[in-house]
């Protein structure tokens, strides 16, 4: 038999489940004794883990660079790829599988411009083919051709011939053609056997340069792949998603909707029917009508559809538009949730236990089992209660992941995890975490080892404010161990530490590592002597560093002033306390301190009850007086009056001091402030606006800020007593 008719090339279309199909079934038919397949020849070695028990698509051959695992190409499969449809048949016949492809050990580290040939603009040879059977959408013939129709080994030879025609006079560019020199290097290997059939599945572009008869020669082929640079690489099977599949995820290869593909593939009859079930199910279950009457509508309304646009069958544009019209009343809302759920789904891959993992990765497996953690594509709620020891431990898992740079849990939104015993995540399993965890296993073979090494590596080049946050991440991963050394460097560096806002930066995060250490159990007497030596060198610093400042620099002295002030309130310890608002009677007395810090400073002095109100609004009084610079006074008014309202509220007089001031600055000059009391008055709710407001009001009458509250407006009874009746009548 010659070598042209030994082999036989079936040009698909990656994850096309009418191609799949008719892979099956040419395989069926021609009972090749060898398969060859696109992909990397490294997958070799582990393709005979697709026919092993728990092994569930859709998964992704992984292959990465060992000495640098991100740089990775995932090679996805799914029940419907061509590509897993071929490699299962020849496992489950005994038949000898191999892949052709460049190898990775060149393609990871392969640039796209090494060469000097220039080649021409890439070519659509699907749109090309499209326009040629006169349709303007590339995908909708696709699918009338290959995919809404069952094929054999005919479709093959149609695609061969059409590729062939497509590719005459065309020039791939230099990493198409070493692809394809690479490929056919592992064909000749396959034919230098005694196979006397071959089964070739790559992707219909490539079909072409992979028949013998139009081969180059070996030589030619030896010389595209001469000297080229290589890496040592792995190779494994890792999970993969629908979601992952789509091509809205970013992988080029994808498709837009995997889940109908999935169903295309795998309904044996009564495609549209068995679909548009599926549809009412799933939006029964979400408690909206829909009866059996309305489905065989949907199906003849689809049917019609397909007919008036002269298709073969129903396509998914067609089932779509009779769903939404049928089904959902026309309303597209009820269509995100199809789309969501059915187009694309959540469908998370299983890969065997004995497929090969680095051990980082075997030890959070183990981990995840054993605190019965569940891996998903659909994202899912978890609430923790840090008082049950389960609990607890998945806590620490989930910091710890985070600390590896493996965020398969992020805190939720509305999670209080800084000071209470609970918790809120959210968990996603994306399959980027697969190579997250091969880049982590550097650092150590075990989550609590790696990520011991982790704070240990970033304190040694951590200042004091990432030090301090670095206690508090270390405290909630548990690492005892790493902790120490946090500390120590801490205290050391505070001690050489000579620009009090670092130091400043510290005291709330160590705050709560002292304040709620109790809730995971941790002894944190070190944390407090460290603290204390802070708090001490914060406040003997504090008023030069808050001298000869610009806007922007004081600004961000106030909000460390306020987070300073959280810390110490957390703690409530006196002698602490004592420290910091003797600092802060020094900044509120010192000459040349902005006005936004000097009045934050008088405001939190109010409310820790060292001045009264007299003493304050006299401090107000002359910050406010027309002889002082009117942004100074702004910025002293922001600082005074942020946090809320109840000053304005309930002192009158002060409230008194600020309108007389408002309304005698210069009318340009008040343009200018405008932007600055907006943003102090924004921080206020709506009601204390209107109160303030109110007594404003009263002010400009001449009755004073105070009064009651009945004479701010006057009761018109007349019209209140319209809504008596329907008021009586809600109240029985």
């Amino acid at each position: 038999m010659s070598r042209h008719h030994r082999v036989h090339v079936l040009g698909i279309r990656h994850h096309g489940p009418g191609s799949a199909r008719a892979v099956a079934t040419a395989l069926a038919e021609l009972d090749p004794e060898i398969v060859l397949i696109e992909g990397p020849p490294e997958l070799d070695t582990v393709a005979p883990l697709a026919a092993a028990h728990g092994m569930r698509p859709p998964v992704a051959g992984l292959v990465y660079a060992v000495d640098a695992p991100s740089t990775a190409n995932f090679y996805p499969m799914a029940v419907f790829s061509p590509e897993w449809v071929a490699l299962r048949w020849a496992l489950e016949h005994g038949r000898e599988v191999r892949f052709l492809d460049l190898p990775a050990t060149i393609s990871l580290v392969l640039e796209d411009g090494d060469g000097t040939e220039e080649a021409q603009a890439p070519l659509d040879p699907i749109k090309t083919l499209a326009e040629a059977a006169g349709f303007d959408d590339p995908e909708r013939w696709w699918e009338d051709a290959v995919e809404l129709r069952y094929h054999g080994l005919d479709i093959f030879h149609a695609v061969l011939d059409a590729m062939h025609t497509l590719r005459e006079g065309h020039v791939p560019d230099l990493r198409t053609r070493r692809r394809e020199a690479a490929m056919r290097r592992v064909l000749r290997a396959a034919l230098r056997s005694e196979a006397s059939t071959i089964a070739v599945v790559c992707g219909a572009w490539h079909a072409p340069v992979l028949v013998p008869s139009e081969f180059p020669t070996q030589a030619a082929d030896a010389q595209l792949l001469k000297g080229l640079r290589t890496t040592k690489v792995a190779a494994t099977w890792v999970p993969w998603t629908s979601t992952r599949l789509a091509r809205m995820s970013g992988y080029g290869a994808g498709i837009e909707s995997p889940g109908w593909y999935h169903h295309l593939f795998t309904a044996k009859d009564e495609v549209v029917g068995r679909w548009l079930v599926r549809v009412a199910h799933l939006l029964r279950r979400e408690q909206l009508d829909v009866s059996s009457a309305a489905v065989i509508e949907a199906v003849r309304l689809a049917q019609t559809l397909a007919a008036l646009r002269n298709r073969p069958h129903p396509g998914l544009p067609e089932v779509l538009e009779s769903c939404q019209a049928v089904l959902c009343g026309g309303s597209d809302v009820p269509m995100r949730l199809v789309a969501r759920r059915l187009l694309v789904g959540d469908i998370l891959g299983r890969v065997p236990p004995e497929t090969p993992m680095v051990p980082l990765a075997r030890d959070l497996e183990v981990t995840r089992k054993r605190l019965r953690l569940k891996q998903s594509a659909a994202q899912q709620d978890l609430d923790l209660d840090l008082r049950t020891q389960s609990h607890l431990d998945r806590s620490k898992l989930f910091h710890r992941l985070l600390l590896l740079e493996v965020p398969w849990a992020e805190p939720a939104e509305t999670s209080r995890t800084k000071g209470t015993f609970r918790e809120s995540w959210l968990l996603e399993w994306k399959p980027e975490l697969e190579v997250a965890l091969i880049e982590a296993s550097g650092f150590g073979t075990t989550i609590e080892s790696a990520a011991t090494a982790v704070v240990a590596q970033r304190t040694a080049d951590a200042d004091i404010a990432e030090l301090s946050t670095l206690v508090e991440t270390t405290l909630t991963a548990d690492l005892p161990a790493a902790l120490a050394g946090v500390l120590a460097a801490l205290d050391e560096r505070a001690a050489r530490q000579h620009d009090t806002t670092r130091l400043m930066a510290a005291v709330e995060p160590m705050a709560r590592v002292r304040r709620y250490g109790n809730v995971r159990r941790a002894d944190t007497e070190l944390v407090q002597r460290v603290l204390t030596g802070i708090v001490t060198r914060i406040a003997v610093g504090l008023p030069a560093a808050c001298t000869a400042l610009d806007e922007d620099a004081a600004t961000d002295v106030r909000q460390l002033i306020d987070g300073v002030q959280r810390g110490i309130g957390l703690l409530d310890q006196r002698e602490l306390r004592e420290v910091w608002l003797g600092a802060l009677r020094s900044v509120a007395d010192r000459h040349g301190v902005p006005g936004i810090i000097a009045g934050r400073a008088v405001r939190l002095l109010l409310d820790a009850g060292l001045l009264d109100v007299t003493d304050a609004g006299g401090r107000l009084s002359r910050q406010l007086s027309l002889a002082s610079d009117a942004t100074q006074a702004a910025g002293w008014l922001e600082g005074f009056l942020s946090g809320e309202a109840a000053l304005l509220v309930h002192e009158p007089e002060l409230l008194e001091i600020v309108d007389h001031w408002a309304t005698g600055v210069d009318a340009e000059l008040f343009d200018h402030l405008l932007p600055l009391l907006r943003r102090t008055f924004a921080e206020f709710t709506a009601t204390e606006r209107r109160d303030i407001g109110l007594r404003v009001r009263r002010i400009d009458r001449g009755e004073g800020a105070s009064g009651a509250r009945s004479d701010d407006t006057a009761l018109d009874h007349e019209r209140a007593s319209l809504v008596v009746p329907r008021i009586l009548e809600l109240l029985g």
